[in-house]
């Protein structure tokens, strides 16, 4: 049984540091905030700067991606497979056994994701199975933005993690983070990724953070599971699909007020309030945000940073981890979004247990005097499956205040299984499907009230 160890080092003052080791904490620090949390205003749409570098790409190899991504998923599902008749000095090699060395039951699902890519691509086999509804959804519209968005966040990440800049951060919001949401401060910075840019960024960094010892397993699973936001990009796009966007800012206002309100609660109750107090085993805890006696919290949160950052040796190191990253990523994750994101659509479409699931909240949207409470609750459920899917239920509902209250549960349910529920089940967090679903309907019952409340209160 591993021992959970806390980080323990002597730091110097900042009075004591060179302006190398200054310049070394500021100029990568100052990079990281540039790219993922300053909004840029671009046609009217907020984004970051990392999002531009991924609009950029994705707008140049835009049509190539499924076929690459399509290949990438095949060299997955048969390096899974291959690595086992391998001889033990391919298979200890550290990149491949983490990016090819897997169980029996992520085999299945990557020759699953790569069988799925490939009926969708060459449009063969069941036409359920790449529908534009299903297969389509995955491989021509999610999974290209998660292509790009990867490659560059993974690679620009340690911009964030590994020079200070979450030491500073995390040190001087904790008086904040700690009372209200019950995390350390640092977890502020996971939020705005997700905010300005993606909430699979938001993921990305927590499962990092938690891997290396900064986050413990209750954190993780709260910060993932509450502070993984859609990004006010993606909120704007799903206004105006249920064509509520001229009243954007009141409908934003009412997601982030919905949203707090999910992630005080949730923590507190299970099965997050269950979660143990310990760190990722093979690392332990590497945080400490207590400011000690007689030093202000800004002081003390820069001579963290600064240290972080000096122990940073090479640049190289930095850049093999940013494409282990994205290897990982592309090879690991990839798959399972094409397989269980389609499997998901499938259901979502193709069969009524989402319907059979919204029954009991008919009489519920009745309580709350919300209009064609019938045609609205499968909204309530569908977005287990996939974010945009409540947006197209709702879609076709008259009712502008019933279209506005679908709009907020879609962006604060917060758990879809296309994306973010794939990311949390194929990480290192401890949490798994049946939690998922659980904390799912926990926000949707917790922010139901609350955006129904709102919507009267500004329709009437």
């Amino acid at each position: 049984m591993a021992i959970q160890q806390s980080k323990v080092s002597t730091i110097p003052t900042s009075t004591s540091y060179t302006m190398k080791q200054w310049m070394k904490f500021l100029l990568p620090s100052l990079v990281g905030v540039l790219l993922f949390l300053v909004p840029i205003s671009v046609d009217g749409r907020v984004t970051i700067g990392l999002g531009l570098m991924a609009d950029g790409l994705q707008a140049a190899i835009g049509t190539w991606i499924p076929l690459f991504m399509t290949i990438v998923i095949s060299i997955s599902a048969i390096g899974s497979l291959a690595i086992k008749g391998a001889n033990n000095t391919i298979r200890n090699h550290p990149f491949i056994a983490n990016v090819f060395d897997v169980g029996p039951f992520w085999m299945i699902l990557r020759f699953l994701g790569a069988a799925f890519a490939i009926l969708t691509l060459t449009e063969a086999g069941p036409s359920f199975i790449g529908s534009e509804l299903t297969g389509g959804v995955v491989l021509y519209d999610l999974i290209p933005v998660l292509m790009v968005w990867f490659l560059f966040a993974s690679l620009f990440m340690p911009l964030l993690l590994e020079f200070g800049l979450m030491d500073l951060i995390g040190t001087v919001v904790r008086k904040v983070m700690h009372p209200l949401f019950k995390l350390p401060g640092r977890s502020s910075v996971d939020a705005m990724a997700s905010w300005m840019g993606s909430g699979t960024v938001g993921v990305l960094l927590t499962t990092q953070q938690y891997e290396n010892g900064y986050y413990s397993k209750r954190e993780a699973a709260v910060v993932a599971s509450n502070f993984s936001i859609a990004s006010i990009a993606f909120s704007l796009v799903i206004a105006k699909f249920l064509s509520i966007d001229h009243m954007f800012v009141s409908f934003y206002f009412t997601v982030v007020i919905c949203g707090i309100v999910a992630a005080v609660v949730c923590p507190r109750i299970p099965p997050l309030s269950l979660k143990k107090e310990t760190y990722h085993e093979p690392v332990g805890k590497q945080i400490d945000e207590i400011v000690p006696e007689g030093t202000s919290t800004f002081k003390f949160g820069l001579d963290q940073a600064v240290a972080k950052a000096d122990q940073v040796k090479s640049a190289g190191s930095i850049v093999r981890k940013g494409i282990f990253n994205v290897a990982d990523i592309w090879f690991g994750l990839i798959p399972l979004v094409m397989a269980l994101g389609t499997i998901a659509l499938v259901i979502a479409e193709f069969t009524p247990v989402f319907t059979w699931l919204s029954y009991p909240f008919v009489p519920f949207l009745n309580l709350l005097q919300i209009p064609e409470a019938a045609e609205a609750a499968p909204a309530m459920i569908v977005g287990f499956a996939d974010m945009f899917l409540p947006a197209v239920v709702g879609s076709g509902i008259e009712s502008e205040l019933t279209r506005f209250i679908i709009g907020v549960m879609s962006l604060t349910q917060l758990i879809y299984m296309s994306e973010i529920g794939i990311l949390l089940i194929k990480s290192k967090i401890p949490i798994n499907f049946f939690e998922l679903f659980v904390i799912f309907l926990q926000r949707t019952v917790i922010t139901l009230p609350i955006a129904a409340l709102l919507a009267h209160l500004l329709f009437f």
